[in-house]
């Protein structure tokens, strides 16, 4: 089970100083959250000031406010309203400028290059009755609230003697704080419970 601490994450200041984005995850990795040299990435970005947003050529963005009250933001000429958790999509080409009338806010972004991956950004609400799975492909960002994890149902185990298969000990769970990132997992999907919201994430392959 992989758990991506966002307090561990280094923050990248945007090239006009209008914010600082901290990567979470990307496909291949990159040295830099700004080179653009990967297919797909997710990150959380916190703005400070009204600005352009940097251009991505080949790209496609989903855009979600996840902390802080509205963001305006402005895409090739038409002014969109983004409150939070509404996820936004628009292409990465397009010019794009934000401004904060309500102060400062943080976005989850999710950018994939065309014609390769489509990324997917929904919001749920936790439950602490029912688990909440995460799944190869999906990275699930607790947004809100109080959560655990544990790994889901192990593989049965022979237990060496009569043949007879034996449940692997489950884990004990471990606690989320705010902004951590569940990678899901095809073999052993990763199980979210608590209170708040979580977002999660699905990056898909685009078939030819």
């Amino acid at each position: 089970m992989e758990i991506i601490r966002f307090a561990e994450l280094r923050s990248e200041p945007w090239r006009n100083g209008g914010g600082v984005t901290r990567e979470l995850a990307s496909h291949p990795q990159a040295a830099s959250a700004q080179d653009g040299a990967w297919d797909w990435r997710v990150s959380i970005a916190e703005l400070t000031k009204a600005g352009d947003f940097s251009p991505f050529p080949g790209m496609e963005r989903v855009l979600t406010v996840v902390e802080g009250e509205l963001l305006l933001l402005t895409v090739d000429g038409e002014e969109h309203p983004l409150e939070k958790y509404r996820p936004f999509r628009f292409s990465g080409e397009a010019a794009a400028n934000g401004a904060l009338p309500t102060g400062d806010i943080r976005n989850l972004n999710v950018i994939t290059r065309t014609g390769s991956f489509k990324g997917f950004t929904s919001i749920i609400e936790l439950s602490k009755k029912r688990a909440h799975p995460v799944f190869e492909g999906q990275l699930a960002v607790l947004l809100q609230g109080q959560a655990t994890v544990s790994p889901g149902a192990a593989p049965e185990a022979d237990d060496g003697t009569d043949g007879v298969p034996e449940a692997a000990p489950a884990a004990e769970p471990e606690a989320l704080g705010r902004y951590d990132a569940v990678v899901g997992s095809e073999t052993r999907s990763p199980e979210i419970l608590g209170r708040g919201f979580l977002a999660v994430v699905s990056i898909d392959r685009v078939l030819a």
